[in-house]
Order: structure tokens, then C-alpha cells, then sequence
């Protein structure tokens, strides 16, 4: 398991909170954490300016942001962000998977929204930086860790449309207990006809804050027929699979092999590539091709399509029983969670909490 970017050159100024939390009060929190309701006790700053580029990294105590009124971000959403993890190991270890991955999308994400590419180095600096000041919120119970979320946003004050020439980059995190609450227990899923996340050419691609926005109205949609996640079509012939709205998507063939859309206006889930490699180790085979809506019905319908997941890296992996469109329904919301699913999910999480052996390299020590 590797030990990377461990001797980083970038030195934080460090603020740290006159009032930390209370260990009575942290255990509560860590008993219960929910998911993204709580924050540490601290959080990272770096600020990025066209003359001076990235410059003033420090730790200051988690608190409002304070931004001019005619911010950019504001009024044109010049804004990306990441999602990753810290898992305790068995020993007390703090580590996190695959973080220069999410680096590089960060990058590629800054790329597409105008913005300034931080260098890999200072986001996984910025991970261990955090984690030195607030190690005691990562939590030990299972299926916990530490939610991070890096993001990045328009900081300039000026209402001409051009990229912002003042940047601020921050890192804050939240101790997580399972996205859904039922777990991994099979989820059903509501087909949007009416709203697309993502167009082509568009910023589907990035992680932005705009695609999210643009999917909630069908999200909310969703719960409303009962779904507790929303599935987006391409939006120009409004047949093909894109993804959910946080989460990608997966077939399963009754020959084994996993099926996964490819389309330059889905996230390139860093989850899913990991899943797909574990498959590939397997025999699995992996195909990245289109898929449309009328192979997944017509897959079920014949037994050619066995299981069907989603997965991303806050819910890992969830089952799919059921997917309800305005006409038609495919699966059923009894259906159990497929057997190669679950054997996946539970050996990415095994990975990740150090319980098998990491023959990828994927785990990065972030307390050393």
C-alpha cells in the first residue's frame, strides 16, 4: 500500500479552533453521523489569483466563507468540487483510495469550467493536512469513514462574463455513515423522460455544481413515485443511459459480463473504474459501450440482463431491483440484491477498510 506524496514541500500556515469539540459530543456524532451534516473542527484554505497563482495554503477553524456580493460564482457558477474518503483501519491507520484519481478529474473538471488546475501534490497535500488537525473525526464503526470534499469556486468580484482572474480553492469534511439507509439493500430508480442532466458538449462531464442543480427538480420527481434515486437518457435521442444523479450505472449479463454507458456528457466514476477493474481480475469481461433503455427492458424481460447496480463513491455500490417510467416498469421492488453485486461491493470495501491486501496500489496513507 502506498505511502504517496509523503514528503509534499507545501507548508500550511495553521489557525487551529479555540473550541474544538468535545470528545462526549464528537462520540454522539460518531455514533450517528448520517451524511454531510456535521463538519470537523477545521478546514483548508488555498487561494489562487492570475499574478500570484496558488498561493497561502492554511488551516483555519471550519466557518462561514465571507465573499463580495458581486462574487463570480454567484452569478455565473464558475464552481467544480471532488468527493472522497478517509477509512480507519483495523490498527487506527487513516488512508484514503485512489486520491490523485480524483485529483486528475479535478483538474479535468477546473479545465472545462475555466478555472486553474490545482497540482495533484497540493490536493493530497491538503487531504493530510486536514486529516493532522482532525484525525479524531474519522470514525472506526462499520461502513463509516470521512467524507472530504474538496471544491473550488470564482472568488473575483466583477460581472463581466470571463473567467475569474481570483480563485479560491477549500476543503471540508464530514464523518459519514451509510448514503442510504437501508444500506446496500436494493434501491428502485425513476426514469426521467421530461429532464436531461447533462447535453452534449455541455459540462456533463465535469464536477460541477450546475449538473446537480439541473438534476434536482427530477430527483425530487423520483421521490415522489416512491424511487429514492433519479436516472437520466441522453438529450439528444433521449434512449441511451447516461447516469443517475450522483451515481453511474452497471448491467450484468448472464455470461458475467458487466455492461457500463460511454458517453462524453456522463462523470468518469472513479468507483465504477474501480469496480470494472475488480471484475476484469475476475474474468469478467467489461464492455464501455451506449446502452438504451430498450436493452435493459428487453434484457430483463428475457434473463439476459441479470443484476443491475449503481455506484458512486458516497452510496459505493447499491442494488437496482426496480426502474419505473411513466409506462412501463422494469424488475420488481422485491427483487434481491444480484449475488455478483454484493461479492463486489464487498470486496471494494474490504480494500478500502484494509481487510484484504491492496495488489492494486489504490490506498494512500494520509496520518504518516
Amino acid at each position: 500500500m502506498k505511502n504517496l506524496l509523503a514528503d509534499s514541500t507545501l507548508e500550511f500556515a495553521r489557525t487551529l479552533h479555540d473550541s474544538p469539540r468535545g470528545e462526549d459530543d464528537l462520540s454522539r456524532i460518531l455514533a450517528e453521523p448520517g451524511f454531510g451534516e456535521v463538519f470537523t473542527d477545521h478546514m483548508v484554505d488555498i487561494h489562487w489569483s492570475e499574478k500570484g497563482g496558488w498561493h497561502r495554503p492554511r488551516v483555519l477553524p471550519y466557518g462561514p466563507i465571507s465573499l463580495d456580493p458581486a462574487a463570480a460564482v454567484l452569478h455565473y457558477g464558475q464552481e467544480i468540487f471532488e468527493g472522497l474518503k478517509a477509512y480507519r483501519h483495523a490498527d487506527g491507520s487513516i488512508w484514503t483510495f485512489r486520491p490523485v484519481e480524483n485529483a486528475k478529474r479535478f483538474q479535468r473538471s477546473a479545465r472545462r469550467m475555466a478555472l486553474p488546475e490545482l497540482p495533484i501534490d497540493y490536493f493530497v497535500a491538503s487531504l493530510r493536512e486536514l486529516i493532522s488537525v482532525d484525525h479524531r473525526w474519522v470514525p472506526s464503526a462499520p461502513e463509516t469513514s470521512l467524507y472530504f470534499r474538496p471544491f473550488m469556486f470564482a472568488a473575483e468580484a466583477f460581472l463581466g462574463v470571463r473567467p475569474a482572474k481570483k480563485v479560491y480553492y477549500h476543503l471540508i469534511a464530514s464523518p459519514a455513515g451509510a448514503y442510504f439507509k437501508s444500506g446496500p439493500a436494493p434501491v428502485s430508480i425513476w426514469l426521467s423522460n421530461d429532464f436531461s442532466r447533462a447535453g452534449k458538449g455541455g459540462t456533463g462531464a465535469a464536477k460541477t455544481g450546475g449538473n446537480y442543480a439541473a438534476s434536482l427538480i427530477a430527483q425530487q420527481e423520483a421521490y415522489d413515485h416512491g424511487c429514492q434515486q433519479v436516472l437520466f437518457l441522453d438529450s439528444v435521442e433521449g434512449r441511451y443511459l447516461e447516469e443517475l444523479g450522483g451515481m453511474n450505472v452497471v448491467l450484468v449479463q448472464r455470461d458475467g459480463t458487466l455492461v457500463t454507458p460511454d458517453s462524453d456528457s456522463i462523470l468518469e466514476g472513479i468507483t465504477r473504474d474501480s469496480i470494472l477493474q475488480l471484475a476484469e481480475d475476475r474474468g469478467h469481461r467489461v464492455e464501455r459501450r451506449r446502452v438504451s433503455i430498450d436493452e435493459w427492458r428487453e434484457g430483463v424481460a428475457s434473463g439476459e440482463v441479470t443484476e443491475v447496480f449503481a455506484c458512486g463513491t458516497a452510496a459505493v455500490v447499491t442494488p437496482i431491483a426496480l426502474l419505473k417510467a411513466t409506462d412501463f416498469e422494469i424488475g420488481a421492488a422485491d427483487a434481491p440484491a444480484g449475488e455478483l453485486t454484493l461479492s463486489l461491493r464487498q470486496e471494494l470495501t474490504d480494500i478500502q477498510y484494509g481487510r484484504v491486501p491492496d495488489r492494486h496500489g489504490w490506498l494512500t496513507r494520509l496520518d504518516s
